[in-house]
């Protein structure tokens, strides 16, 4: 038992802050304002200005990618060509890989304004391949060596550029797939248990991860649920398959469904192929592209919530979220489910018809706030290709008001997973009237993030009978502006009460799992 006294911060319904909270193995005993008297005596831990509050949730980030990512080589730094190519060069000497694999390359972060391209990667690499991802995670750059490599049918999809060595769209979910078939199991799980490690560090302790691309059979899906099963900190996975073959879901016996690529409505802003109602702004003739009709949304979504699974879908673009909205209000027409929480994520341009829409039908939003102050697509270019309506975006303020629950995430690997990062810009919008204020983001990280996906009655806010899931933080973040949040530090992640633990390794992982039949 422990007894923690000080800042305690629930995020319950009521946004209670109590004095005292009681701990006993993994569970919360108590909390409140007054200690009772059968709990003195035991070990007693003060905050002084520190906070206690419930563990952080990433709610959207593609987790064998950031895996593989975090492991490899990272390129957003690079402030010029020059040095991105030599980036690349250092990496290729010291790896042994056998295609080099990098992520972050941005227009917007070098002086040449441009992404680096196929003949500038020959340069740095003409002897290995290369796969570079574009930092929206929706394109990607190779060197003429991995093309010489890709079957013919990729050459002929949507998306494919050969003389700049770019890939978007239909080529790059195809590159993608082909690159990843080439990674060792062994190293993949490393990677995976190393990148749990750094969200922990973050004060991560629930991830929900969107999987089913890149890797052959899927196999991303099965080593995800590996490790959700196997990991023996608490630190708890929640996966959404990223298909609309719905018997995939149900071969594995899943709840959910959805994410981005096969469950993606629209591509991204960066690429430009985002969705749009009305064309880009400096690109009349363009209006994005929707990967999908109407009628296939329909059926996806009409069938995956008749069979009852959870369904999330990204839409980025006003156009596509006007879609995504349509096909759930039909599905749920069809089949009337009172506690569905399907959801729509990004959601970066809503309609105020589809907002409407959402708070009545309870459709949740998924959002991930750092992307909003992210240097690797700053606002003047938001502002070059949406002019006006670049003050439309992600209006939190409003859908908070109108009753739609918000819950924060990361979209890692474009942004890394770091809860206090996406409460600071959730607090501090670039428009001062769509910001939330400290409580409400420190919901969207906790209380929301459970239950996005019906994990509320177990964790997500301190009270007695709930997980001891914990964070202390190096401050109380209800007492510092909104300006100040970037200062917050986690200091300790608590999950079942017990301090987090690095470096579980790949056999005590496999054991667990075989033996676990946990939530995922």
């Amino acid at each position: 038992m422990k007894i923690y006294s000080g800042a305690i911060i629930s995020c319950d319904r009521e946004n209670r802050v109590h004095k005292y909270l009681v701990e006993d193995k993994g569970r919360i005993l108590y909390a409140g304002a007054e200690l009772p008297a059968e709990y003195k005596g035991a070990p007693l831990e003060q905050l002084g200005e520190r906070a206690l509050l419930p563990c952080f949730g990433d709610t959207h980030l593609h987790f064998a990618s950031y895996a593989l990512f975090n492991a490899g080589m990272d390129v957003r730094r690079a402030k010029s060509l020059p040095e991105l190519g030599g980036q690349i060069r250092d990496f290729a000497r010291a790896s042994g890989d056998k295609i080099l694999m990098g992520f972050g390359a941005s227009p917007h972060c070098v002086a040449e304004r441009r992404l680096i391209s196929r003949s500038e990667l020959d340069l740095a690499c003409p002897e290995r391949p290369v796969f570079l991802v574009k930092y929206d995670g929706h394109a990607c750059i190779i060197n003429s060596t991995l093309a010489a490599m890709l079957p013919a049918g990729i050459k002929q999809l949507r998306g494919f550029h050969p003389e700049t060595g770019e890939m978007n769209q239909e080529a790059f979910f195809a590159v993608a797939d082909f690159v990843t078939k080439k990674i060792s199991l062994p190293r993949t799980l490393r990677n995976m248990l190393s990148a749990v490690d750094d969200m922990a560090g973050k004060g991560i302790g629930l991830m929900h991860t969107v999987s089913g691309v890149g890797f052959p059979f899927d196999l991303d899906v099965t080593l995800e649920t590996i490790l959700g099963r196997g990991l023996s900190s608490g630190f708890q996975t929640r996966l959404f398959f990223q298909t609309m073959d719905l018997r995939k879901v149900r071969k594995r016996k899943l709840p959910r469904v959805g994410g981005c690529f096969a469950t993606a409505l629209d591509g991204s802003l960066g690429s430009r192929d985002a969705a749009l109602l009305r064309p880009y702004s400096d690109d009349p003739g363009n209006r994005g592209v929707l990967f999908y009709t109407d009628e296939q949304v329909v059926e996806f979504t009409r069938q995956a919530n008749r069979e009852g699974l959870q369904i999330e879908m990204h839409a980025i673009g006003d156009a596509a979220f006007e879609q995504a909205v349509m096909a759930l209000e039909a599905a749920l027409k069809d089949r009337p489910r009172a506690d569905h929480r399907h959801g729509i994520i990004h959601a970066s341009l809503p309609t105020a018809e589809g907002l409407r829409k959402c708070a009545a039908l309870g459709i949740q939003i998924p959002l991930q706030p750092a992307l909003l102050n992210w240097d690797l697509e700053p606002l003047e270019y938001m502002r070059g290709i949406l002019g006006e309506r670049t003050g439309e975006i992600s209006p939190f303020r409003e859908m908070t008001e109108m009753g739609i629950v918000l819950s924060g995430g990361s979209d890692a690997p474009c942004t890394f997973p770091d809860p206090v990062a996406g409460i600071h810009a959730a607090c501090n919008h670039y428009v001062p009237g769509q910001s939330l204020t400290v409580q409400q983001a420190l919901k969207m990280f906790t209380y929301n993030a459970a239950w996005a996906a019906f994990d509320e009655k177990e964790r997500g806010s301190l009270e007695a009978g709930k997980a001891a899931d914990m964070v202390i933080l190096n401050r109380n973040p209800l007492a510092m502006k909104p300006e100040e949040l970037l200062e917050l530090k986690v200091e300790k992640l608590l999950l079942k009460g017990e301090p987090y633990k690095k470096g579980q390794g790949i056999v005590s992982l496999l054991a667990k799992a075989l033996l676990a039949g946990g939530k995922i």
